[in-house]
């Protein structure tokens, strides 16, 4: 008789994926090297920009160095953090009149395989925030007339732009 009464009063979800999807998304981080490299790369170039004339008077080591790190910081959201943290995926497909289409796909967020909320977290403050910063950068150098470095923070800005760079018209967008 008390085993039934327990069964009866036992706590149930209500989130739509059951108590075990509710758990994996309110756990910890579950891609650590992943969320690293996210924001690894990305501060690199920041701390970089700013202390490169301590390790080197060369401005064009420090452009390189820079360019560098935000190219891996490119290729690791477009390839693996983008994927591994929000579920999102895209390739480019040629159909037969050889015309390119780009397929996007992105993860629904009801999904076993879903990243936690925290990585979901990281990875969308990570790209906007730093190429806020790098837009402070471009208009602090702008100010104080340093035009050697205006022309350079452009680029780094349009550099970590292109991470949330729009899409054109012509895409397809599927969620799984």
């Amino acid at each position: 008789m008390k085993q039934a009464l327990a069964d009866d009063t036992e706590d149930v979800s209500l989130e739509p994926g059951g108590e075990e999807e509710a758990a994996l998304r309110t756990a910890g981080i579950r891609h650590p090297l992943a969320t690293f490299f996210h924001l690894f790369f990305r501060v690199s170039a920041i701390v970089t920009y700013l202390f490169c004339d301590w390790f080197s008077n060369s401005f064009v080591a420090c452009f390189v160095t820079i360019l560098l790190l935000l190219s891996f910081d490119f290729w690791s959201v477009k390839n693996v953090t983008g994927r591994l943290l929000v579920g999102l995926r895209w390739w480019n497909q040629i159909d037969e009149d050889g015309k390119s289409h780009w397929i996007f796909e992105a993860k629904r967020v009801s999904t076993i395989a879903a990243s936690t909320e925290v990585e979901a977290r990281i990875f969308w403050l990570g790209l906007i925030i730093c190429p806020v910063i790098w837009t402070m950068f471009f208009f602090s150098t702008l100010f104080s007339l340093k035009l050697k470095w205006l022309d350079r923070r452009g680029e780094f800005q349009k550099t970590a732009l292109k991470n949330m760079e729009t899409q054109p018209v012509d895409n397809q967008i599927r969620t799984n």
